[in-house]
């Protein structure tokens, strides 16, 4: 047998093994199959969202939230006056990547609440605060038109840079270079000055509404102090 002076100086003495081979020591136990499978099986990890996605996610939230209590009042007036005829549209559209869903909208366009309705599908990812005009499915303007097919590459939005424009006259304001211009040039600053001007543009509509309203009721009015007579 080893002394303990030997063992420390040759270290530990190593037994034969099977036909003369030289005992190992046993290695650890592999990782099973069943676990490999479940590791592989296991979910991705989630992209991190981009500064688009994150602004969609944030102020759209953030709109749903204040515009709730007037979707609700919209809605329960048009329950009161349609009955049991819905108080929703719905239509299929093409979204990102060739990908269908179908639009839900309130049935009235006043104050835009149609559109404003809409919000639900930017918080879920079916749209974009904006982006290109979502078209139905067989659409011809949804056929790549060059090389590159840029309606597949971004989420169609809730208003964009063809829906501010669209009373431009000039001739290269057409919705469908509009769409594609954005499509190519997008970012946060575009998409914020896109909805600065979504918000301005009926405000200032209505306020030009309002003055003529007001002009005409001054142009109406008589003027004369009483008594006045006209020369005869």
């Amino acid at each position: 047998m080893q002394t303990q002076w030997q063992r420390q100086r040759h270290g530990p003495r190593r037994r034969p093994g099977p036909a003369g081979r030289t005992w190992q020591p046993p290695r650890p136990p592999r990782l099973p199959a069943a676990l490999k499978a479940l590791r592989a099986l296991a979910p991705a990890p989630l992209p991190r969202p981009t500064a688009k996605r994150a602004l969609d996610l944030a102020l759209g939230s953030a709109l749903l939230v204040l515009a709730a209590p007037l979707l609700a009042a919209a809605a329960l007036t048009l329950l009161a006056q349609r009955g049991s005829g819905g108080v929703l549209t719905h239509s299929t559209r093409v979204g990102v990547d060739g990908g269908h869903f179908v639009l839900r909208s309130l049935r009235t366009r006043r104050l835009r609440l149609h559109v404003i309705s809409r919000l639900p599908h930017v918080v879920r990812g079916e749209l974009s605060l904006v982006g290109p005009t979502p078209l139905t499915p067989g659409d011809a303007r949804g056929r790549p038109a060059g090389a590159r097919d840029w309606r597949r590459e971004l989420k169609p939005g809730l208003t964009g840079l063809a829906q501010i424009r669209h009373r431009s006259a000039m001739p290269w304001d057409e919705p469908e270079l509009l769409d594609q211009h954005y499509a190519e040039h997008h970012r946060p600053g575009l998409d914020l000055a896109i909805l600065t001007e979504a918000v301005a543009a009926p405000l200032r509509r209505a306020a030009r509404g309002l003055a003529r309203r007001a002009k005409a009721d001054l142009s109406d009015t008589d003027h004369r102090l009483p008594g006045y007579r006209t020369a005869e």
